[in-house]
């Protein structure tokens, strides 16, 4: 099934360190084109990244975006319980040459030691990253999912109004021809000199050739097989997608440009407003 290149996930998660969250999103481009913000903290770790997402997605502008919020002072700042009772055996030692000593909880803190912060696991950080990315592009893989499913139905409604006006124009072409037929048969029969019966079937043989639309209604019947089967596809398919609207197009101006009947000329501009359609759809297809 078909995939939008537009979409949108985010997730977070606690750590240790702090909140770890990720938002990637997306828009529509011809290439894939990346763009990475990360704290100091994962700079490291944003090639592993970068490789992770392009074995994912092939197509389409996005930034990717993580973020590490600390938590609350108490939990990243914590006591050194060994430095502690270090220094309150030297306090009961000294007590016993100076009795008067006393010591502000304040001092005690802003001793050296005393209080230690939970540093950063940078082994442990970028695992926990790793694994945030992979929960966050499995998300925006199932939207860009369920928006592909959008554009397919989009798209095949108007690849089945395209099927109709082909049918329409093929019951319209033997009704087409036989009039063609006949106003060449009475602008013959106004001619001064009577023509030469070989000639007159070779007019009419030449004129009719020039109204022959077969060929471009049955590659337009085989374009719209490839569509739907394109369509169905679980690779990316946007790229194949644009060379073939060039073909449908190719062939509605082919159409158009050997209709002698306005009831033809209308359905070749329908042909070419529904085509573009598709392809408006088309250039949000991954």
């Amino acid at each position: 099934m078909i995939r939008s290149m537009t979409a949108f996930a985010a997730s977070e998660r606690n750590t240790p360190w702090g909140t770890l969250g990720c938002e990637l999103r997306a828009v529509n481009h011809r290439f894939l084109e990346l763009g990475v913000r990360l704290p100091d903290d994962l700079r490291a770790v944003e090639p592993a990244m970068r490789e992770r997402i392009s074995a994912r997605i092939s197509r389409g502008k996005l930034d990717l975006s993580l973020r590490l919020r600390s938590g609350d002072s108490e939990e990243t700042l914590q006591l050194n319980p060994a430095r502690v009772a270090h220094l309150a055996a030297m306090g009961r030692n000294l007590q016993e040459h100076f009795p008067a000593l006393r010591v502000e909880l304040v001092d005690l803190l802003q001793f050296p030691g005393v209080l230690q912060s939970n540093a950063v696991d940078p082994a442990a950080l970028h695992a926990e990253a790793l694994s945030l990315l992979d929960e966050v592009l499995t998300q925006f893989i199932e939207a860009r999912a369920r928006e592909g499913a959008n554009l397919a139905a989009n798209i095949l409604e108007r690849a089945d109004a395209i099927a109709r006006h082909a049918a329409d124009a093929r019951t319209l072409m033997p009704a087409i021809r036989a009039g063609q037929k006949q106003k060449l048969v009475n602008r013959l029969a106004d001619l001064p000199q009577p023509l030469d019966p070989g000639r007159f079937e070779q007019e009419l043989v030449m004129a009719l050739q020039k109204l022959d639309v077969d060929e471009e209604l049955d590659r337009l019947d085989s374009h719209l097989l490839e569509l739907r089967r394109v369509l169905v596809q679980k690779e990316a398919v946007g790229r194949r997608m644009d060379f073939l609207l060039q073909e449908f197009n190719r062939e509605a101006n082919t159409f158009g440009s050997k209709s002698v009947d306005a009831r033809t000329s209308a359905l070749a501009v329908e042909l070419k407003v529904l085509i573009d359609q598709i392809r408006e759809q088309s250039q949000n297809i991954e």
